[in-house]
């Protein structure tokens, strides 16, 4: 209980700009937790994914392969689809490649989408909880400017206390803010090369297969 009051009482003493300082800190922490859910989400059923594709890929079973991401809307699913749905009519590897770049390139903007806004949002904390010192320590030197000389040391003492609070505020929002930030973007490079991991495997069964074919039709025309 005694602590609940302190921080209660911690939140009131900083002045009018703790407020903002919450709001923001609100909307960082929300899209904290959506894109945390959302990364983990892609992750996780990506790697399910490559392993039930991977094994058909590997042995060239490539209809059944299109056949086990038909209708799946994950990411891995949706860039290998774009490679294997090319796989039977184009022959040049580039084209395929070039392909699968196309899908990439819409695929990253939505693992990306928000999580820069997490760092704003820190910066933002940090800032106001600044401004609100700054706006804090004015108040105070013009209030002791008009008090009496006694007073005038423990009235700014107690002023400049008070004003302080609303940077240590921003600086406790900001750095939770930071720190996911940094999570969340770890992870979202994790997830990106990941795919373009899956993206050069599947190039290159592509490429070794249609190698293969080539050299048993080779072989079939030389032997008949």
């Amino acid at each position: 209980m005694d602590t609940l009051q302190s921080i209660v009482q911690f939140f009131q003493t900083g002045g009018a700009f703790m407020y903002p300082i919450l709001i923001v800190f609100a909307f960082g922490a929300a899209i904290c937790i959506e894109r945390y859910v959302k990364l983990t989400g892609v992750r996780r059923i990506n790697k399910k994914v490559w392993a039930k594709v991977h094994p058909l890929l590997d042995a060239g079973d490539f209809d059944q392969a299109r056949d086990a991401i038909n209708g799946d809307d994950s990411t891995i699913a949706r860039l290998l689809d774009m490679g294997l749905s090319r796989q039977g009519s184009v022959r040049r590897r580039d084209d395929i490649e070039i392909a699968m770049e196309e899908s990439m390139m819409e695929i990253i903007p939505q693992l990306e989408k928000r999580t820069p806004y997490i760092a704003l949002f820190a910066n933002i904390c940090t800032l106001l909880g600044l401004l609100g010192t700054i706006m804090g320590l004015i108040a105070a030197f013009t209030a002791v400017a008009n008090a009496d000389p006694a007073e005038k040391a423990d009235l700014l003492s107690a002023s400049i206390s008070v004003a302080m609070n609303t940077t240590a505020f921003g600086l406790m929002a900001a750095i939770p803010l930071l720190i996911v930030h940094a999570m969340l973007s770890s992870r979202t490079v994790e997830i990106i090369d990941s795919l373009e991991m899956a993206s050069v495997k599947t190039l290159n069964l592509i490429a070794d297969f249609a190698k293969r074919q080539a050299s048993l039709a080779a072989k079939a025309v030389n032997n008949g």
